[in-house]
């Protein structure tokens, strides 16, 4: 039985179960009564609960430890409801609005239904329907990460091996690759699992979506710890080695945001150039990540430079130009 239950609906039924004990429950009883915990051997239960017990106070969780009542010498565990409890919300619009930009990101089947849910919600504690309005031209531009997203996050919780199959960037070679993974983060437009590659024996960053295959948990739980510096580690693989460039856009008056935010002070040679139109220069330095978000604007933004940019948005507006007719006529 505890097979069966993620690590994620394990913790579920532990706060649930704690929240509701009339005192407090000792281990044994957690182990007893809460499923995900009752097959295991006293030393795995043990590894479990402490990393459960961490894992929640780490999402805010307040569990508090229990002392015995004079009948027994071991302490027990129960969550204060009064702590726990969420207070009235009073979100302004703009604060709605940082939200709706976080939910952008859960485009995967797997978790966008969560996401909606969750904000469809708090958009009725919120003050009137001006927060869309403020997320307009900001919302990230995320390609999915694809279903294997949930068990690398459940391995990580477990601090559990996975495997998959990867096609490399450079050489297009296919390989099966076991890691220990430590976080899950996106970077520019795409979903990136960073740990340790177990066969190449040392950190190592991976595309979601070069995944071919679906991603496995193997072996047992508990068998690695992610290193302190990991998040330095990361950042040091995060740093982009292509150069910096800059691309020159007419904008209409108040449209895309989003790129007037990262725009880089006009110059003179750029005034006059399109009357109708204010003459930006953002920096930027993948060519197709840029052109996918100005393609999103329509005809709001033209690129005057570089070409090879022009030719991007170009290629990606006849592609939904082309599907837009295909559904027509179907």
């Amino acid at each position: 039985m505890a097979d069966d239950i993620t690590p994620a609906e394990r913790l579920l039924n532990l706060v649930i179960a704690l929240l509701n004990t009339s005192s407090r429950m000792t281990k044994e009883q957690v182990r007893s009564s809460v499923a995900g915990y009752e097959t295991e051997s006293t030393e795995a239960f043990e590894r479990k609960f402490e990393r459960d017990k961490d894992a929640l106070r780490d999402l805010g969780i307040p569990i508090v430890t229990v002392q015995a009542d004079g009948r027994s010498d071991e302490i027990g565990y129960r969550i204060d409801p009064d702590a726990y409890t969420l207070g009235d919300l009073e979100l302004s619009p703009a604060e709605l609005a940082v939200l709706s930009l976080a939910s952008g990101f859960w485009r995967d089947a797997a978790l966008a239904k969560d996401a909606d849910r969750a904000l469809t919600k708090l958009r009725a504690v919120a003050e009137g329907s001006a927060a869309d309005d403020l997320a307009v031209g900001l919302v990230p531009r995320v390609q999915p990460a694809g279903q294997g997203v949930p068990v690398l996050l459940d391995a990580i919780l477990e601090r559990r091996a996975v495997r998959f199959t990867y096609r490399a960037a450079y050489t297009g070679e296919v390989t099966e690759r076991e890691i220990e993974p430590w976080r899950v983060r996106t970077r520019g437009a795409g979903w990136y699992l960073y740990g340790f590659d177990r066969g190449r024996g040392e950190p190592r960053s991976f595309r979601l979506n070069r995944v071919l295959s679906r991603v496995k948990a193997v072996g047992p739980a508990g068998v690695y710890e992610i290193p302190a510096d990991a998040l330095d580690r990361m950042d040091g693989s995060d740093r982009e080695s292509r150069p910096e460039r800059e691309a020159v856009l007419a904008v209409l008056p108040e449209r895309a945001v989003a790129l007037r935010l990262r725009a880089l002070e006009p110059r003179t040679e750029d005034e006059g150039l399109h009357p109708d139109r204010d003459v930006l220069r953002v920096p930027f330095r993948s060519t197709m990540e840029l052109g996918y978000e100005i393609a999103g604007y329509g005809p709001a933004v033209l690129v005057l430079d570089p070409p090879e940019l022009r030719e991007v948005v170009l290629t990606r507006l006849r592609a939904a130009a082309a599907l837009a007719e295909g559904a027509a006529r179907g």
